[in-house]
């Protein structure tokens, strides 16, 4: 078993995700350390969940920087002295920069609220609905330097209801990330979760179609 992997999570909001991986790690479900919770608004509600759990909580204020590119460049250094492993979005609401994501190739997570590649980017529940979508869902994925396109590594799928509205499909949405986020992150940290030339492996095997959680059973053999 490798060492505990070192982990910052970036967030701008409430923080749900970053409280479930915060519980998985308290259960051994993680076998990693948060190391610092950082936000670009200091009134998100995820610094207090950080703090409540003992995390390093930080904030860098992205209207006190004079472009995108300074203030990412502040941020990495805000990171790298934090040293670590994985650096995980969960919520953070900023669109970086090249330079940024480049300089994380290959330990930079995203999870996405929708069955990528359909439905990047914002609003994606009404935009399934409005779709008349039987199904949706989310998408831990690598993050690259376009937009909600980076190597796919595990989904979760729900069914869209007849009375489903972009609320109740957005709170179903968000307990299938709570269990998919933390696996995801788990299989990197146990280091069963690589990526190479801008690919996904689990098991060192080509993640060519992405394993799904659906109705709490995981679609992938030898899990």
């Amino acid at each position: 078993m490798p060492s505990a992997l070192d982990i910052v999570v970036l967030i701008s909001g409430n923080g749900s995700n970053l409280q479930a991986i915060i519980d998985a790690i308290k259960t051994h479900q993680v076998h990693g350390s948060i190391r610092a919770v950082i936000s670009n608004r200091a009134d998100a509600k995820g610094l207090q969940r950080a703090r409540n759990a003992g995390i390093n909580a930080e904030t860098l204020n992205h209207k006190d920087y004079s472009s995108r590119e300074s203030f990412d460049l502040a941020l990495q250094q805000l990171i790298d002295s934090y040293n670590p492993g994985l650096v995980v979005l969960a919520g953070f609401m900023r669109i970086l920069s090249d330079d940024f994501v480049d300089h994380y190739d290959g330990r930079l997570f995203n999870i996405h609220p929708s069955l990528l590649p359909e439905f990047k980017g914002l609003n994606t529940h009404q935009r399934v609905l409005d779709a008349n979508c039987a199904e949706h869902g989310a998408s831990v994925h690598f993050v690259n330097s376009e937009l909600d396109s980076g190597a796919l590594v595990l989904q979760a799928v729900i069914k869209v209801n007849s009375n489903d509205n972009a609320e109740t499909l957005a709170q179903r949405i968000h307990q299938q990330e709570h269990i998919i986020y933390p696996m995801a992150i788990n299989w990197f940290a146990e280091g069963r979760l690589t990526y190479k030339n801008s690919q996904a492996l689990l098991d060192n095997k080509l993640i060519a179609a992405p394993p799904q959680w659906k109705n709490k059973t995981l679609h992938i053999q030898d899990i």
